[in-house]
């Protein structure tokens, strides 16, 4: 799952990218408004994570932008901005939720969870597609009663899957939900995670469809 973090404070953002990288997810981190809405139209994310205290473009302005051209990014407001206020109108403005700083980093990787599921049409924190069920809070996969933990990119590239089963996925999509910004893509990367996949959880588990990608089949 790819993040855009967009926080000017060095020593949070740093703090930030460092646990959403241990929690599996590939972070790109804009430090201004005018560089997170350049990287929204260049890139496709699962989530955006935004200050709202930010150099040459503010945090709510960003928001109102994005949402003026109909983009519906799940977007988390992460702010010391405590007015019920500025909670009301950044809700209003379209954010999707709101998180208080200080805050826990527990709380926060559970409510992009909440949203990322959401956003894919799901009310239940099992992601599954009738023969694999993934609990995106342990990283832990079961099939047939038997619960394998993935490594953090077999989960991201497993995840990513599993939000839209049926759905084919390229070679470069998959590469995107599993590589931030100046991280090295390394060659036949999604290959070597597929087949670790299905080296845990079998040979069916993911299908490669030629030329074009590979899915999980999608059961009724």
């Amino acid at each position: 799952m790819r993040v855009l973090l967009v926080e000017d404070d060095r020593m949070i953002g740093e703090a930030v990218k460092m646990a959403l990288k241990d929690a599996s997810y590939a972070v790109d981190w804009a430090h201004d408004g005018a560089a997170a809405l350049v990287a929204t139209q260049t890139e496709a994310y699962d989530l955006m994570l935004l200050d709202l205290g930010l150099p040459h473009l503010d945090g709510l302005e960003v928001l109102r932008q994005l949402r003026q051209r109909g983009d519906a990014l799940p977007v988390l407001i992460v702010t010391a901005r405590d007015a019920v206020e500025d909670r009301i109108h950044g809700l209003d403005l379209g954010a999707d939720d709101y998180v208080l700083k200080p805050f826990e980093m527990g709380e926060l990787l559970a409510r992009m969870r909440a949203l990322i599921r959401r956003q894919a049409g799901s009310a239940t924190p099992m992601m599954s597609n009738g023969v694999l069920s993934l609990d995106p809070s342990t990283r832990e996969v079961t099939v047939d009663g038997n619960a394998t933990r993935l490594s953090a990119r077999e989960f991201s590239l497993l995840h990513a899957l599993l939000l839209r089963p049926g759905a084919i996925l390229s070679r470069q999509e998959l590469e995107n939900r599993l590589y931030g910004w100046n991280e090295e893509v390394e060659s036949n990367a999604v290959e070597f995670l597929i087949h670790s996949i299905r080296k845990k959880l079998g040979a069916t588990s993911i299908k490669n469809v030629r030329g074009l990608g590979w899915m999980v089949s999608k059961q009724n």
